[in-house]
């Protein structure tokens, strides 16, 4: 039955329930989740980049601390050379943290709270799918000749139809009050997202030391101990 009202419905010959707003909204949540995962992707770019610009510079501070110490004549121009790339390692690592939590937080949004819900679209869609190949083949019979045979297999496209009738009307509910949810929750992740990443990258290129420590005070992040030899974002890919 589903095979031939797929078929049917590719080919333009059968009736299709169609919820327009529903549709709209589900298309609209697919178009987003593309972009989402677009940012997602070039965010984990920036913050691949970043981290090996961070360990070059940590690399060269060691190495003008070591000529420093063995470079009388230029041990002042080695030795301040050392300490600001030795400051911008470490205001790099916390603009990595900052980062980092922000393709951790858009990752979750995109790859589980928006697939859980797309997951629930797609029952619907077949429930909708099933709702109308027993409503179509309801519908044959209803028009066909009345012998004691075809009332027997009327009565029971009629218990068929019943039954996913109701099981595409839960769907369909339960996909709007999910949207509804999904839409709620997505401004209230990206409006916090949004801020964090600006207020960290803006502290950071500004030289705010003070600026971007506070950034992440403010969001409750907490930083790898020292040590630490990736971060969780190269784990993670």
């Amino acid at each position: 039955q589903c095979t031939k009202q797929l078929i049917s419905e590719r080919f333009g010959r059968g009736s299709r329930t169609v919820d327009l707003e529903l549709e709209t909204q589900i298309e609209l949540l697919r178009e987003t989740k593309r972009k989402y995962e677009s940012i997602l992707q070039l965010a984990r770019a920036l913050t691949s980049h970043f981290y090996s610009l961070v360990q070059t510079q940590h690399a060269l501070g060691d190495a003008f601390a070591d000529l420093s110490q063995k470079s009388p004549e230029l041990q002042e121009e080695f030795g301040y050379n050392a300490e600001t790339q030795k400051l911008l390692c470490k205001n790099g690592e916390t603009l990595l943290g900052a980062v980092n939590f922000f393709v951790s937080s858009i990752n979750t949004l995109v790859n589980k709270t928006m697939e859980d819900t797309l997951m629930t679209v797609k029952q619907y869609e077949t429930a909708r799918l099933e709702y109308d190949a027993y409503r179509t083949d309801l519908e044959e019979l209803s028009m066909g000749p009345r012998d004691a045979g075809t009332l027997s297999r009327l009565d029971a496209a009629q218990s068929h139809f019943q039954s996913h009738k109701d099981k595409y009307e839960k769907l369909r509910a339960d996909v709007a009050i999910k949207l509804k949810f999904l839409e709620e929750n997505k401004v209230k992740v990206m409006h916090k997202q949004l801020l964090l990443f600006h207020n960290a990258i803006s502290a950071y290129f500004a030289g705010n030391q003070q600026q971007l420590e506070q950034t992440l005070r403010q969001f409750n992040i907490k930083l790898k101990p020292p040590g630490a030899e990736k971060p969780s974002w190269l784990e993670e890919q």
